[in-house]
């Protein structure tokens, strides 16, 4: 058998574009390689801070991540996904720019999820923001039509101070996984309380899945997030069926 070459690499065949972030990323967490069962690409995008992409939706990042996704594919990276769901608003570049697919964000998931609940309820979102969170990132994902309520990290201190990077600048960050769990434990169960009509959950900020498996024993629901849709993804991009 003749084996084609072209790369320096081999065998990561998923890429990760990464924001600009010096924070601890946990087990689970789509920033750490050990999340995943088969290995992974990483390219940090320089000056992506979760200010600029999650708070102000900055435009002119747009370019600096096709550079990247581009490099990615010139690289032999089959697929492109991302750090921070709120790079949603760039889906349609992005996946317009390479010829390997682009998921920027879990929210891709909410047409295909809704559908085969059956569309029946809402969905509901998790988000690291939800001040942030607009239409334009629905529709970006398709998922305009989709009836959604969303419940954000806005007042939640400590996972503010580390993940969106409000802490102090000058401090190397320390993350407390008791405290972030507590956290998101009580936005979801708020969440689910006032909007009894949600059929699953989907976790928008790719620092929430280490926390899944508490989110889904405090409120009873099916969660997904990016890590699931990236392993669902990596399983079409392969030939060996037992992976």
């Amino acid at each position: 058998m003749i084996v084609k070459g072209g790369h320096a690499t081999y065998g990561q065949d998923i890429g990760i574009l990464m924001l600009d972030t010096k924070f601890p990323r946990l087990v689970g967490d789509i920033g750490n390689a050990h999340t995943f069962p088969f290995p992974v690409r990483y390219k940090v995008v320089k000056g992506a801070s979760p200010r600029r992409v999650v708070e102000y939706g900055d435009i002119t990042l747009l370019k600096p991540f096709i550079e990247a996704a581009r490099q990615f594919e010139a690289e032999g990276v089959k697929a492109i996904t991302t750090s921070c769901g709120f790079l949603a608003l760039f889906q349609q570049e992005l996946s317009a720019s390479v010829n390997i697919p682009v998921f920027s964000s879990s929210l891709l998931l909410l047409p295909f999820l809704y559908r085969i609940f059956g569309e029946k309820g809402i969905a509901g979102v998790l988000t690291a923001r939800a001040a942030s969170l607009s239409e334009r990132h629905f529709a970006a994902c398709g998922a305009r039509q989709v009836p959604y309520a969303i419940g954000g990290m806005d007042d939640c201190q400590g996972f503010s101070n580390i993940f969106l990077e409000k802490g102090d600048p000058f401090k190397c960050p320390e993350l407390d996984p008791s405290i972030i769990e507590e956290e998101i434990c009580s936005v979801a169960q708020d969440l689910v309380e006032d909007n009894p009509g949600i059929r699953f959950i989907v976790l928008e900020c790719t620092n929430m899945p280490p926390f899944r498996e508490a989110i889904a024993n405090q409120i009873g629901k099916p969660i997904f997030d990016i890590v699931t849709l990236t392993k669902f993804v990596y399983s079409g991009l392969i030939t060996d069926w037992r992976i």
